[in-house]
């Protein structure tokens, strides 16, 4: 039986609370963060979008109302209309996207952790798919996600996560005893690879979450996952960047900005 894109589900963690990128994050959730004038969550989203993904359930927590209003109004804030003040009846002259996702926003606790997110997400939202997905609210990517799919459904473990080779943030030093031998400025890590979100998962690895406020997603539940024999990395050698601090944002916004963002559909 195949299985196609279009029905699998998309879950978005979106519900931190930034604090390492709190000159952005006091007023809106992190997902919210401007990137090019859209939301990063905007960016990611089109990512999944590109590769046939169109269900997505937004796991929402801190400042849970921004991205409520913001997908509230976003058939508004893409189009041309005019407001007739006396009767509040509204005209749409013409729309500028062609977006036909299904978002749900699903509330799932001020100060629940990503794996309890997951969790009471799925528990109303993920109805007889055999199949979902999860990410993160903050990261963007150029891997091929029809690829990372195809390879998910060809092997029957539980989960596959994207595993990529980002560079070093400092410069590395090779010593021999006190003498700098090699000095290489923000080194590839090689074949050291690191959780790079964009997961895909059978549903029996619900038996690994739990709704609890204090379940980490990257703790218990994936610890257990890949001890099990249960978890497969897709390697992703191309780019891939999180937004965890003024700089990150700086830096995908000077890549928009240039024309030449990698992520970019």
């Amino acid at each position: 039986m195949s299985v196609n894109a279009r029905d699998i589900p998309v879950f978005v963690l979106c519900g931190g609370f930034g604090t390492r990128l709190k000159e952005e994050t006091e007023f809106r959730p992190k997902p919210m963060v401007p990137v090019g004038g859209k939301p990063i969550l905007w960016h990611i989203m089109r990512t999944y979008a590109h590769h046939g993904f169109r269900r997505f359930v937004l796991c929402l927590g801190y400042k849970a109302e921004v991205i409520k209003d913001y997908f509230l109004d976003y058939h508004a804030l893409n189009s041309d209309f005019t407001v007739e003040l006396a009767s509040n009846k509204v005209t749409v002259h013409s729309v500028d996207h062609t977006d036909d996702w299904e978002v749900t926003l699903a509330f799932t606790g001020e100060a629940t952790m990503t794996g309890g997110r997951v969790a009471r997400a799925a528990a109303k939202y993920l109805e007889d798919e055999a199949h979902f997905a999860v990410t993160y609210g903050d990261g963007v990517t150029d891997a091929d996600l029809t690829a990372e799919f195809g390879y998910h459904l060809g092997h029957d473990r539980l989960g596959t996560v994207l595993g990529v080779n980002p560079p070093s943030r400092f410069g590395e030093l090779q010593l021999d005893g006190d003498r700098v031998a090699v000095f290489e400025e923000k080194p590839d890590f090689e074949e050291k690879w690191i959780n790079g979100g964009y997961f895909f998962f059978r549903r029996g690895f619900l038996d690994y979450l739990s709704a609890d406020e204090s379940c980490v997603l990257e703790r218990e539940p994936l610890v257990r996952l890949a001890s099990d024999g249960q978890l497969n990395i897709f390697r992703h050698g191309g780019y891939w960047q999180c937004m965890d601090t003024q700089r990150d944002r700086d830096t995908l916004e000077k890549l928009w900005a240039s024309g030449e963002a990698p992520w970019k559909v």
